[in-house]
């Protein structure tokens, strides 16, 4: 079974404006309900509602241990959902994975268009914006939450195959919402007219990804500042 695209609802879209990590699950589900195997649920609370409080629940799981160690029966609970019912919301657990993913992709999309495409500052001085937006992300979860998409990167070998392209798929995506940004610098010569915006896009993230790692390990938020100054340093020498 196909799972159903996951798209921003109008009334959700202004609340993810504010950055907040656990807006990720706001995004609601806009789908025509079908009939699915498990037991459906005794409580009367609106399917969507569940759902977008499993892909919640999930985001927090996931981030936090990883797809491998994040048990469903522990996201159940917290929701209020008994085992029987999962597979009325979610075909698989991949395919709740898929959707958790989705989601998440869908929120950081939208906060970096919500900096990097900001006019009103420099081009540069929106990448650092980003980073600002992610550094309180992190203190405000005291560290225990990273990125994501970088985290099951590293888990890869462990999870489902569909998952390998998605997350290619979603890095892809934020190295082009990154260039765009830098091509913006390099319009206004705040970068060398000759600098190749893919490639130090990319080089971005991939350095972005070791830095979210230490500052977790560190408890601190110092090394993304340093990788942002780092960065920074490079386009403009």
């Amino acid at each position: 079974m196909t799972e159903p695209k996951i798209t921003i609802a109008p009334d959700t879209a202004s609340e993810l404006a504010s950055g907040e990590p656990e807006l990720m699950a706001e995004v609601a589900v806009k789908k025509t309900a079908k009939p699915r195997r498990g037991r459906p649920p005794k409580a009367a609370r609106g399917t969507q509602d569940t759902r977008a409080e499993l892909i919640r629940s999930g985001l927090e799981q996931l981030t936090e241990n990883g797809f491998a160690s994040s048990g469903i029966d522990q996201i159940l609970k917290k929701v209020g959902v008994p085992k029987g019912s999962f597979y009325y919301y979610f075909p698989s657990k991949e395919a709740f994975g898929q959707a958790v993913i989705e989601n998440y992709a869908t929120y950081f999309a939208y906060n970096l268009d919500k900096h990097l495409l900001d006019d009103s500052n420099p081009p540069l001085a929106r990448i650092g914006q980003f980073v600002e937006s992610a550094k309180a992300g992190m203190d405000k979860y005291a560290f225990k939450r990273g990125c994501l998409v970088g985290n099951l990167g590293q888990e890869v070998d462990l999870l489902p195959d569909s998952f390998r392209q998605q997350l290619i798929d979603i890095f892809l995506d934020w190295q082009h919402r990154l260039s765009i940004c830098l091509e913006a610098a390099k319009a206004q010569g705040e970068i060398a007219k000759n600098a190749n915006c893919e490639l130090l896009a990319e080089q971005f993230w991939v350095g972005w990804e070791g830095a979210v790692s230490r500052a977790k390990l560190v408890q601190s938020t110092q090394p993304l500042q340093n990788y942002l100054e780092f960065f920074i340093a490079g386009l403009t020498r």
